[in-house]
């Protein structure tokens, strides 16, 4: 399995609505988490890579701001708030993760 798909049985582990990279045409039932890769972190020794994390935006999205979600996701590994925000009466918190 790869590890993209690793991450994505994490997170539904937190909640049942989990989505990659979701299209626009995509209804996305609350709470929910949405995810998507967005950069790479790379270390090097002796003029090569040794480690590559990938980096994903990971947000929660949930209609109740006293939500219990954002700190499931913040307790992973590597994790950390990025912001938090209110839009169309849902509250978003958006994570970076390296995974």
């Amino acid at each position: 399995m790869g590890l993209r798909l690793q991450l994505h049985d994490i997170l539904l582990d937190i909640t049942t609505h989990v989505y990659f990279q979701p299209p626009s045409n995509i209804r996305m039932e609350f709470p929910c988490i949405k995810y998507e890769r967005d950069g790479s972190s790379n270390e090097f020794a002796d003029n090569a890579s040794y480690r590559n994390a990938k980096r994903y935006q990971v947000t929660v999205i949930d209609r109740d701001p006293d939500s219990t979600l954002p700190d499931s996701v913040e307790g992973l590994p590597y994790c950390a708030l990025d912001r938090a925000f209110q839009a169309d009466n849902l509250n978003h918190w958006v994570f970076t993760l390296f995974f």
